[in-house]
Order: C-alpha cells, then sequence, then structure tokens
C-alpha cells in the first residue's frame, strides 16, 4: 500500500515518544512494531521519516569478495545513491552485529544527500564517527568488520524484517532514545492526531505523580474528580489544551 504521509504528519511525529506510539497502536491490535536490537549511536536525536529498505542474505565466498564494490550495481551502493531526501534507510541484517551494515563514509553520503537516518538490526561500523554526523543512527551495536564477511547485499525497497519486525517501503520510522517503531503509512496520520492529547494527558499524570498523587483513577483517568483536575489543568495550560 503506498501512501503519501504529510511533512506536517511527520513534524508531529518527530516530537511522540516512542513509548506513546507503541501503546497507540497496541490499542489497534500492532503488537510487534519495535525494532528489537535498534539503539541510538547519539543520544538526544530525533527521527520520523519513511522507510527505504535494504535486505542482507548470508554472504557466499565466491560472490562476496572484497572486489564485490567494484561494481556500480552493488546493490548497497545502489541504496545509499537512491534513496530520496527525506527517506529513513532501513536495513534487515538477521539481527547479525558480527560485522557492519555501513560505515560513516555511506552515512555521510547520506547526510549530504538529505537522509533521514539510519536503522539497522545489524552493525555499524565507524560508529564514533556516524554519531558525530547530523544524521541519526539506530544499530545494534559498533561492528568493525566489512558487511562481505557476512552478508550478501540484496533487495532494495522491497519489504524486510528488521530487528524482527515487518518493515514495508513507506511504513514511516520513529526513532528516539530508546529505540525505532515502524508504523503502517496508512495509520500515521491518526496516529500523529491521537498522540498529542496523549502525551499532554501523561504530562498532567507526571505532574500530578510528583506532587504525591496515587496512580490508582488516575492512570488510567477513572475518577470523576481526577478528570475534573485534569480539565481544569488544561484551561490553566493554554498550549496543553490547543494541542490537546
Amino acid at each position: 500500500m503506498n501512501t503519501t504521509v504529510s511533512a506536517e504528519t511527520l513534524a508531529t511525529l518527530k516530537t511522540i515518544a516512542t513509548s506513546t506510539l507503541t501503546t497507540l497502536l497496541f490499542k489497534r491490535g500492532f503488537r510487534n512494531v519495535f525494532i528489537q536490537g535498534a539503539r541510538p549511536l547519539k543520544t538526544g536525536q530525533r527521527l520520523a521519516g519513511p522507510a527505504f529498505t535494504l535486505r542482507y542474505i548470508p554472504a557466499r565466498e565466491d560472490l562476496d569478495g572484497i572486489d564485490a564494490f567494484l561494481d556500480p550495481r552493488h546493490p548497497q551502493r545502489v541504496a545509499v545513491e537512491e534513496i530520496p531526501a527525506g527517506a529513513v534507510l532501513v536495513m534487515d541484517c538477521r539481527g547479525d552485529v558480527s560485522v557492519a551494515s555501513a560505515g560513516s563514509i555511506l552515512a555521510t553520503r547520506m547526510q549530504v544527500r538529505g537522509v533521514a537516518g539510519i536503522v539497522t538490526d545489524g552493525g555499524l561500523r565507524d560508529a564514533s564517527g556516524i554519531a558525530k554526523l547530523e544524521i541519526p543512527a539506530w544499530c545494534s551495536g559498533p561492528s568493525a568488520p566489512t558487511n562481505l564477511i557476512r552478508h550478501h547485499a540484496l533487495d532494495i525497497n522491497a519489504p524486510i524484517g528488521c530487528g524482527d519486525v515487518p518493515v514495508y517501503p513507506g511504513d514511516i520510522m520513529v526513532g528516539d532514545d530508546d529505540g525505532v517503531v515502524c508504523i503502517p503509512a496508512h495509520l500515521a496520520e491518526e496516529i500523529a492526531r491521537d498522540a498529542v492529547p496523549m502525551e499532554r494527558y501523561e504530562d498532567f499524570v507526571l505532574e500530578q505523580v510528583r506532587g504525591g498523587a496515587s496512580i490508582i483513577g488516575l492512570y488510567p483517568l477513572t475518577k470523576p474528580e481526577n478528570r475534573l483536575l485534569f480539565e481544569a489543568w488544561l484551561a490553566s495550560n493554554p498550549s496543553a489544551a490547543a494541542q490537546a
């Protein structure tokens, strides 16, 4: 399913915690949306953009020698040169972190091309160098060896599994310090719409809990008196009320 997600929706999703997004997806029956193993190379960065995928299968010795990169049609190189600006390169490495799936040169090239981010369930080499770039990256850990030792790059922009999550081209990848969530593209706008008031409510709950309130009847909001408190809180916080 090809669905265009608006820039406004992406901007909103970029501000929403992945914890909020996974809960909203769970309410809609989606349980497997959080990329397992992918952690940010640098904390404090956020990500929101459509997936552009690359799939690796296990390497074979007669096909994946060091001269494989001499072929200008090598799928990894093609992916780096063809991924659209604003998209996220999502790589299926079968969860194998023993080798890298990309390095700082490729990451720099994608940054220059306006790519929104990198997500892989494998490793990244030159990890400290990538962490210094503006392009955000999530991986299963630093790994120095070249991908050719374990990976054969194959499919570009086809459905993949990344961190045990099905990722289809165009799905919206959202990342924060906790990790990366994959939102089916056709749900992105309604998820963004519902996420803003949910986060405002959780801001209220956190404020109440810090003040000594019990979570019973507050989280979730079941007591009428707490609902009145929340409405009063919204009224005294005009910006929160407008967003909610």
